[in-house]
């Protein structure tokens, strides 16, 4: 095992590590050096359970693990699944010395993370990312929630795990449409972050698509680099710093919301979200028209939604009345300034936003 990478990301109850590289989910013994002695639960779904977890005894370096198995997707994400890992971690009569293991997806991960938040006011979770979208975003930074009839992500905790261990070589078993779901959120790192990044992207699209391993190496580890970065500055975020991590994030929590959890994958709303943010931002004259096309043409090589087709702009809209980050019941937008640079703002025309919601140029 070889280009094992560490990026360090800063937390008010002290540092924790990323790990990024290929081979970590087969290391014998790989999780002991961040498990406190007490007992161990994996959380997981159907389909990673049937590749990876008759590979956590050797991970821990056990002769058996406990688990709990959960359903695909965004179904995972419910209460009555976060009370299943509660009550099971109970029937086990786990102490606070004891750890979840999250294994597979960002709605895994999101469960698990907010179940260990509660049991005991808090115990240790590590984060076993099996998606690109969870190793690049979800894995990172401590949020974990469930969601709920009246919104996504509104039942939550911010609790940061022990440690994130990003096998890059488990995105080779991702179906096509997840592996470019997941790429919209490295794409979202470029536009408000880092505008060489964008530009790689651009250049290595194709490389990135056949899952050239070490553009896929390189991909995971500078968008962990940028969240690590960002999550430092705001980590419960609360200054606005962290809420461009974002953008067209509230654009696609309504999508998801207004279509029923599931039928699109979070990527896929990102990206139309991105766009639709993007067209707003060209509107009120705050992003250049040729740097929207080139946001456009880049999730288009990915094969992902520039667009919420077949959703009415007035649904829409009031599924966005519920986002986090809005403030005293006024929509809050992250909307990008240019290529690698974005803010969050409640300063826009609510004209143009409903221009954009009903799939028009504002």
């Amino acid at each position: 095992m070889t280009n094992i990478e560490t990026i360090e990301v800063a937390a008010a109850a002290g540092a924790y590590p990323v790990l990024v590289g290929e081979g970590l989910l087969n290391r014998p013994g790989g999780l002991k050096e961040w498990l406190r002695g007490g007992g161990v639960l994996a959380v997981t779904s159907r389909t990673v359970a049937e590749i990876y977890l008759d590979r956590l005894p050797a991970l821990l370096g056990a002769d058996e693990c406990e688990s709990v198995i959960l359903p695909d997707g965004e179904e995972a994400k419910s209460i009555g699944h976060w009370q299943r890992i509660l009550r099971r971690m109970a029937e086990l009569e786990l102490g606070r010395d004891c750890a979840l293991l999250a294994l597979g997806g960002g709605c895994v991960g999101d469960v698990a993370g907010f179940a260990a938040a509660c049991y005991h006011r808090g115990v240790d979770y590590l984060q076993l990312p099996t998606t690109l979208l969870a190793q690049v975003d979800s894995s990172v930074g401590g949020k974990t929630a469930i969601n709920t009839d009246w919104g996504k992500n509104l039942l939550g905790a911010f609790h940061q795990p022990r440690a994130v261990l990003c096998d890059t070589a488990a995105l080779s078993t991702l179906p096509q449409r997840e592996f470019a779901a997941g790429l919209a959120e490295v794409v979202k790192y470029g536009m408000v972050a880092d505008s060489s990044f964008f530009g790689w992207l651009e250049n290595n699209n194709r490389r990135l698509l056949a899952r050239d391993a070490a553009c896929l190496r390189h991909a995971v580890k500078r968008s962990v680099e940028i969240k690590a970065r960002i999550v430092g500055e705001d980590e419960h975020d609360r200054s606005g710093r962290r809420a461009v991590l974002n953008f067209g994030h509230s654009f696609a929590h309504a999508i998801e919301h207004s279509a029923g959890y599931g039928e699109w994958l979070h990527g896929e709303a990102v990206a139309a979200g991105m766009c639709m943010a993007a067209r707003l931002a060209v509107g009120e004259g705050g992003l250049r028209e040729t740097d929207r096309k080139r946001l456009e043409a880049l999730l288009s090589a990915f094969g992902l939604p520039l667009c919420a087709q077949g959703l009415g702009a007035d649904t829409l809209k009031r599924a966005m009345l519920t986002d986090k980050k809005n403030l005293k019941g006024a929509i809050r937008l992250v909307l990008p300034d240019g290529l690698g640079r974005a803010r969050l703002t409640s300063d826009f025309s609510h004209e143009s936003l409903d221009a954009v919601l009903a799939g028009q140029q504002p």
